[in-house]
C-alpha cells in the first residue's frame, strides 16, 4: 500500500530531521518497502502550541515521506516515529486502494509557497 507521513520535528537542528527520516527509511527498505518521495518543508509555526515530552513547542520542522510497504511495516514506522523524543507530531495517511491505476495519479508531493 502507498502511505504518506507528515512529520513535525522540534526545530533548530536539520541533522535531527535527517536522522529521523533515515531511521524510518531504513526500516521501510529493510522490510521490502519502496520510498517514493521525501520532501523537506522547513520550519513553520504550529497551528497551536503543542506540549510533548515535557516541552512546549510553538514551531516545528516539517517533512513529508511517501512510501510503499506492508501494513506491519507501516505500523512499525508509525510506532518508531511516535516514540522518538525529537518528534512533535506525525500524521500517517493511506493513499489510494493499492491498484496501479490509482497509484499512478499520485505524483510529486506538492507544496504551495505562501505569498
Amino acid at each position: 500500500m502507498l502511505y504518506e507521513t507528515i512529520g513535525i520535528v522540534r526545530p533548530g537542528n536539520l541533522a535531527e530531521v535527517k536522522e529521523i527520516v533515515l531511521t524510518a527509511g531504513q526500516l521501510i527498505l529493510r522490510n521490502g518497502g519502496v520510498i517514493r518521495d521525501i520532501k523537506n518543508w522547513g520550519v513553520f509555526s504550529l497551528p497551536r502550541p503543542v506540549s510533548k515530552h515535557q516541552a512546549r513547542h510553538l514551531r516545528g520542522h516539517y517533512f513529508v515521506m511517501r512510501y510503499d510497504c506492508g501494513i506491519k511495516t507501516h505500523d512499525e514506522v508509525r510506532k518508531t516515529l511516535n516514540v522518538d523524543p525529537r518528534m512533535i507530531r506525525a500524521a500517517n495517511v493511506k493513499l489510494g486502494d493499492g491498484k496501479l491505476t490509482t497509484l499512478s495519479k499520485f505524483g510529486e508531493i506538492p507544496w504551495k509557497a505562501f505569498e
